[in-house]
């Protein structure tokens, strides 16, 4: 009687590569600006290289203490922050923090902001030769402060013209987020394109406010916080499909994603990649569970190439 010997056959693993303005991830997923610090307060829970790229938190052309605390209080499904853009600078950045995220085998995309454009363009102008910045992603959630406080990201020509003067001032590959309170995010998201934006990123948060009923009082010490988590992410969806429809470059997706099923439809939607941001503080490892979510998930439906999902929304 002849042995037979059985086989295993093994299924081939999809392609999970993406490609953000000339930027190569070896997958989608990365952290969302500040939540995730400078990468290596997370280096003892996650292993960094498995990350599609690391973003780092915002940086501004000086240190900055942030607001007072409290600072974060929870909400359903979500949180509030009014952390006030708390850094180091750019150049204790440059000095300090860049070392460690050298030795990490994923690109590197310092996010940075400023209170006037002199300060965006001075930033950018710091960061554009330093060895290991693979990409820039500005913040245009920020006050201008020469002109009445006015956020340049709510407003089309303000967001043009700083991104235009940034642009100048860099070679590297350039996302701009931003931010969600405007009427039309569409007008902001040509505008910024337009100024030479490479990539945009969207959304920010969402404006909120919370009161703690026994004190009458706000729960964060700044009254008005960034609302995040599950709770916005129906909203970023509707945002990223809108925006998607209307610039060529690409975009990464942002709000209140958890699960691999949840990065799923903003990638359907039109979005090259996504950032997880409120999940890291839930679940440290969250974003390498994700990219295992999203890998068996291509496995499991026959598709070889992550990016053969993307924008195959049917209405």
């Amino acid at each position: 009687m002849s042995e037979v010997k059985m086989q295993k056959v093994e299924t081939k693993r999809p392609r999970m590569a993406v490609e953000i303005a000339g930027l190569k991830l070896k997958n989608p997923v990365m952290p969302a600006s500040g939540t995730f610090g400078y990468g290596e307060e997370y280096a003892p829970y996650l292993d960094l290289n498995q990350l599609g790229a690391i973003v780092t938190k915002g940086l501004s052309l000086k240190p900055k203490a942030g607001n007072n605390t409290p600072r974060i209080c929870e909400t359903v499904s979500g949180m509030l922050n009014a952390i006030g853009l708390q850094n180091v600078g750019v150049d204790a950045f440059i000095t300090h923090k860049m070392p460690f995220l050298e030795q990490i085998n994923a690109p590197v995309i310092v996010n940075f902001f400023g209170n006037t454009q002199e300060e965006y363009a001075e930033v950018a102008a710091r960061l554009d030769d330093v060895p290991g910045v693979a990409g820039l992603e500005m913040n245009i959630s920020c006050p201008n402060v020469k002109h009445g406080g006015i956020v340049f990201g709510t407003e089309a020509v303000a967001a043009h013209e700083v991104v235009s003067l940034v642009r100048k001032q860099t070679s590297k590959p350039l996302i701009v987020k931003l931010t969600p309170n405007v009427t039309d995010i569409r007008v902001t998201a040509r505008a910024v394109e337009d100024a030479g934006a490479d990539a945009i990123s969207l959304i920010n948060t969402l404006t909120g406010m919370a009161v703690d009923v026994k004190t009458r009082k706000p729960r964060l010490a700044n009254t008005i916080g960034g609302l995040s988590g599950p709770a916005i992410r129906p909203i970023a969806v509707r945002l990223v499909h809108q925006v998607v429809q209307e610039v060529s470059v690409p975009v990464i997706g942002i709000g209140g994603i958890s699960r691999a099923v949840d990065a799923l439809e903003f990638l359907i939607v039109g979005a090259k990649a996504v950032q997880v941001g409120t999940a890291n503080f839930v679940d440290p490892n969250a974003m390498a569970t994700i990219i295992d979510g999203l890998e068996n998930f291509c496995q499991n439906e026959g598709i070889e190439d992550i990016n053969e999902l993307v924008g195959t929304l049917e209405v």
